[in-house]
């Protein structure tokens, strides 16, 4: 489609990337095949040779999800955990990493268990800003961050880190994996980072039907460095995952909007229940991050995702999760149902103890990924889950 004639979000989701084919078709058909013909050796028909290399609905995808960006290029990957990787694999054996402290348990133990294998080696900071000068090292080729962080939703200040790790050593790429906001909620391109990178099997797909991963970045030497690496490695999403993370990417604006309109309110009660010890939403001007956020986030929106600390510790927190009726216990977040679960067992239960809870990951933490239902059914659920467990413990 080109560049399009607007900036305004929800109409690049609908049209960016949407190209018509022979038959006019307004939906982009689904383009299975493997390889493509060739009209004379090493001269394909049209623009694609092998679907390893390149798929017409895969490249649909990656453009749509670099507009959203605000960002030259995409590249899609066959999960976020493979998107991790390319970008590791990127960096110069040797090579040192510094990431954030609470972050998503699979990025934590690709960092500890496969990383350093390779020879790149990673230091954790929860005090990322006052730690970087004495954490950069002259072979430190990245600093990853998540903002809001999972589970214990700390928004770090993108531009500040940015601007930092700039000063220190211009090599360094930062990251930014923005899975709990969306494109919709915040462009981290736009605040001075180099790479942003998305589970899109979360909020971009958000139907909870598709493993997907997703990076967007304005660099060109990036670009063409990752876009190696994902034709080399061979992580790449089928046509039909990325078709459907695509139709999914059309909605992201009103799921996302609704989402983030009713985890305000769920939040704001949570924070004045007695049952609770603490509350953690950027949306809450209690937050640390509040401020931020407000700067940070698309008209100050919190985001669809929440953790707190109910009383009763473990066993409450088993307790509560056990006690919902539209709330589902499972892994995962950001579709269009409700989500909990209890990290310390379940997302993140393969961190240390001691580091978990160096995080603010303790055994009572409970983190909820709200859904596009009813906001008033969904904060009566918890209420009464709530009033389970008081009961009970």
């Amino acid at each position: 489609m080109g560049v399009l004639p607007t900036d305004k979000f929800a109409t690049k989701a609908i049209h960016a990337g949407a190209h018509t084919d022979l038959h006019g078709s307004v939906i982009e058909p689904i383009s299975l095949s493997t390889t493509f013909k060739q009209s004379s050796p090493g001269n394909p028909v049209g623009a694609y040779e092998y679907s390893r290399g390149q798929n017409p609905n895969r490249q649909n995808l990656e453009e749509a999800i670099a507009a959203l960006e605000s960002a030259k290029y995409g590249l899609a990957f066959s999960s976020g955990s493979a998107t991790t990787a390319v970008i590791v694999q990127s960096l110069p054996q040797g090579s040192h990493a510094i990431s954030i402290g609470d972050v998503y348990g699979g990025t934590h133990r690709y960092f500890t268990k496969v990383a350093n294998a390779h020879g790149v080696e990673t230091s954790f900071t929860n005090s990322l800003l006052e730690d970087l000068p004495k954490l950069v090292r002259d072979n430190t080729r990245l600093v990853w961050i998540e903002s809001p962080t999972n589970p214990t939703l700390q928004v770090t200040d993108i531009q500040q880190v940015a601007d930092t790790v700039k000063a220190l050593n211009e090599d360094i790429i930062l990251v930014v994996d923005n899975t709990f906001l969306s494109p919709y909620l915040s462009n981290p391109l736009n605040f001075g980072a180099d790479i942003v990178i998305h589970s899109a099997t979360k909020y971009i797909n958000g139907h909870s039907d598709v493993v997907l991963g997703a990076l967007a970045t304005n660099s060109t030497s990036l670009y063409e460095r990752l876009a190696f690496l994902q034709n080399a490695i061979g992580a790449i999403p089928s046509p039909f995952d990325a078709w459907l993370t695509h139709r999914g990417l059309k909605t992201l604006h009103l799921r996302v909007r609704q989402a983030a309109q009713s985890a305000q309110k769920i939040a704001e009660y949570l924070e004045q229940s007695e049952h609770v010890v603490s509350v953690n939403y950027p949306g809450l001007p209690s937050h640390r991050g509040y401020q931020i956020a407000q700067k940070q986030h698309r008209d100050g929106l919190g985001g669809g995702m929440i953790s707190f600390r109910v009383k009763g510790g473990a066993q409450g927190a088993a307790l509560l999760s056990q006690s919902t009726r539209l709330f589902t216990l499972a892994e995962s977040l950001g579709g269009i149902e409700s989500l909990l679960e209890v990290p310390a067992v379940m997302t993140h239960a393969g961190i240390p103890k001691e580091a978990r809870e160096a995080s603010g990951v303790y055994d009572d933490l409970v983190r909820v990924s709200v859904g596009i239902e009813d906001t008033d059914d969904l904060l009566e659920d918890i209420k009464q889950a709530l009033s389970v467990v008081a009961e009970s413990i």
